[in-house]
C-alpha cells in the first residue's frame, strides 16, 4: 500500500502524522480536565484550601483566604483606592444584577477587593463561612444587633461586657422598643433570662474587665431549642485561643483594632458566621454606611499574618506576669482566666487554649495605689486599648468609668484599685522586671 494511503493523502512524511495525531490527544485531555467536576482555580479567584480545618493558626494567618496567584502576580494584596466600578457595558451589568457574574461590587459603600480579601482572612481564622468588615469594634456590634433585633423583641447582655455595649443596649435599643436585660455572665443567669420573646444572647469570651468566661454548651442548647441567636464578642480571646463556632455560636465579633490588628494603627470590626446571617448584617451595613476603608484593611491583613506568633508570645507573658502578681502583698486579688484562682478556671480550661494577653488585677490602697503603681511602670503605656504589640495599662474607675462616683462604680463592680493590663510582646523578663520594681515602690 502506497504510504500516501496511510497519511489519507496527506503532504509530509510519517512525523507530520504523529505531530498531528499528539496534538489532537492533548487538546483532548485539556478538555477534559476542565469537564471534570470540581473548581479549577483561575488567576485572581479565590482557592478553597484542602482540609483548611486541619491547619494550624499560623497557616490560615499566612494563607488563610488567599488566592493561589495573583491576578497581577504580587505576593501581597494591593491597596485598591476606588468609590466605584465601572462596568464593560449593559450586558455585564445584567449579569452581575442577576448573578451570573463575578465581579467588584459596583460601588465602594458595598465592597472593595482589598476589604473582601481580609474578610476571606479573618472567616478563614475563625472556620466561618463568610465574615464582613467594618469601621470599628463598635460599628460591628451595633450593626449587627440592629440587623438582628426588632420591636418588641428581647435581647440578654451579660453584665461584665464593654461598658458602650451596654450603655448602646439600653439607650439605643430599648428606644427602638427592643426589651433588654443585662445579667451574671453564668449560664444559668442567662437561661433564666430568656423569655419567648428573646432573639439574642450577647457576651464576651473573655468579659471586659473580669475575663469571665460563660459556659457555652447548656446556653447554646436552649438558644437553639427556642431559635434565639447567640452572639460573642470574642475580641480578649482570638481566634488563636477560641473559635466560638466550633461551639456552636452563631455569630463571633472582633474589635479588629485590637489583637487582628495588632499594632495600635487601625480601627475595624468585624462579624463571622453563617453566610445567610452574614449576609443580612451586610445588607444592613450598605444603609448604615460603617464600611471600612482599603487602607485599615490592608494594614489589617499585614497584622493578622503574624497573629498567632504575637497571641502566643502575649499568653505566656501574661500568665507569667499574672501568677507574678498574685504573689505581691500589695496586689489584693488577679484575674486571668487560666489560673486557678479564677471564678470561671475551670470553664475556661474547656474553652480557651490560651489564656489571652489581658490581665486584671485589684491593688491595696484603692484609687490612689493603682495611680502610683501605674504611674511608676515605664514599659506598659497609659492608653485605653489593648492588644498591640505594645503593652498598654489603665484604671478602669478612670478611663472608662470617671463620670461616676464610687459608691456608682462599686454597684457596678467595677473596683477603685482596679488596674487592667494589656500585655505586649517586650520581652516577659523586661515586663517582669519593670513591674517588681513599680510594685516595690507601691510597698513602700
Amino acid at each position: 500500500m502506497p504510504t500516501t494511503a496511510l497519511r489519507g493523502g496527506a503532504p509530509g512524511s510519517w512525523s507530520w502524522w504523529w505531530a498531528w495525531w499528539w496534538a489532537w490527544w492533548w487538546a483532548w485531555s485539556w478538555a477534559c480536565s476542565w469537564l471534570r467536576p470540581g473548581p479549577r482555580p483561575r488567576h485572581g479567584e479565590r482557592v478553597s484550601d484542602d482540609e483548611p480545618e486541619r491547619r494550624g493558626p499560623s497557616t490560615l494567618a499566612v494563607h488563610g483566604g488567599e488566592p493561589a496567584v495573583r491576578a497581577d502576580r504580587s505576593l501581597t494584596t494591593p491597596v485598591v483606592h476606588a468609590s466605584a466600578y465601572p462596568f464593560e457595558d449593559t450586558r455585564e451589568l445584567y449579569d452581575y444584577m442577576e448573578g451570573t457574574r463575578q465581579r467588584p461590587a459596583e460601588y465602594g459603600r458595598y465592597g472593595n477587593p482589598t476589604v473582601e480579601r481580609a474578610e476571606a482572612k479573618v472567616a478563614a481564622l475563625e472556620g466561618a463561612e463568610a465574615a464582613v468588615l467594618m469601621a470599628s469594634g463598635m460599628a460591628a456590634i451595633t450593626t449587627t444587633l440592629l440587623a438582628m433585633l426588632r420591636a418588641g423583641q428581647h435581647v440578654v447582655l451579660t453584665r461584665d461586657t464593654y461598658r458602650k455595649t451596654r450603655v448602646f443596649a439600653r439607650q439605643v435599643l430599648a428606644r427602638y422598643g427592643v426589651e433588654v436585660d443585662i445579667v451574671e455572665p453564668t449560664a444559668a443567669a442567662v437561661i433564666e433570662a430568656m423569655r419567648d420573646t428573646t432573639r439574642v444572647v450577647f457576651t464576651e469570651a473573655p468579659t471586659n474587665p473580669y475575663l469571665r468566661v460563660l459556659d457555652l454548651a447548656p446556653v447554646i442548647e436552649q438558644a437553639r431549642a427556642r431559635r434565639i441567636k447567640t452572639i460573642i464578642d470574642a475580641t480578649f480571646a482570638t481566634p488563636v485561643n477560641m473559635r466560638p463556632l466550633e461551639h456552636g455560636v452563631d455569630l463571633v465579633i472582633h474589635s479588629a483594632t485590637k489583637y487582628l490588628g495588632g499594632h495600635n494603627d487601625l480601627l475595624a470590626g468585624v462579624v463571622a458566621g453563617r453566610a445567610s446571617l452574614v449576609g443580612a448584617i451586610r445588607e444592613h451595613l450598605g444603609m448604615t454606611g460603617a464600611v471600612l476603608d482599603p487602607g485599615s484593611a490592608y494594614l489589617l491583613l499585614r497584622g493578622l499574618k503574624t497573629l498567632a506568633l504575637r497571641v502566643r508570645q502575649q499568653n505566656e507573658s501574661a500568665r507569667r506576669l499574672a501568677d507574678l502578681l498574685a504573689e505581691d502583698p500589695a496586689v489584693a486579688r488577679v484575674w486571668y482566666p487560666l489560673r486557678p484562682d479564677h471564678p470561671d478556671h475551670a470553664i475556661a480550661t474547656r474553652y480557651l487554649a490560651g489564656g489571652g494577653g489581658v490581665v486584671s488585677f485589684e491593688v491595696h490602697g484603692g484609687l490612689e495605689a493603682g495611680t502610683r503603681l501605674v504611674d511608676a511602670l515605664r514599659i506598659p503605656k497609659l492608653a485605653p486599648s489593648l492588644g498591640g504589640v505594645e503593652s498598654l495599662v489603665e484604671q478602669p474607675a478612670l478611663m472608662s468609668f470617671f463620670e461616676l462616683t464610687p459608691a456608682e462604680r462599686e454597684a457596678i463592680g467595677i473596683r477603685e484599685g482596679l488596674v487592667r493590663l494589656s500585655v505586649g510582646v517586650e520581652d516577659p523578663e523586661d515586663l517582669e522586671a519593670d513591674l517588681r520594681r513599680a510594685l516595690a515602690l507601691l510597698r513602700s
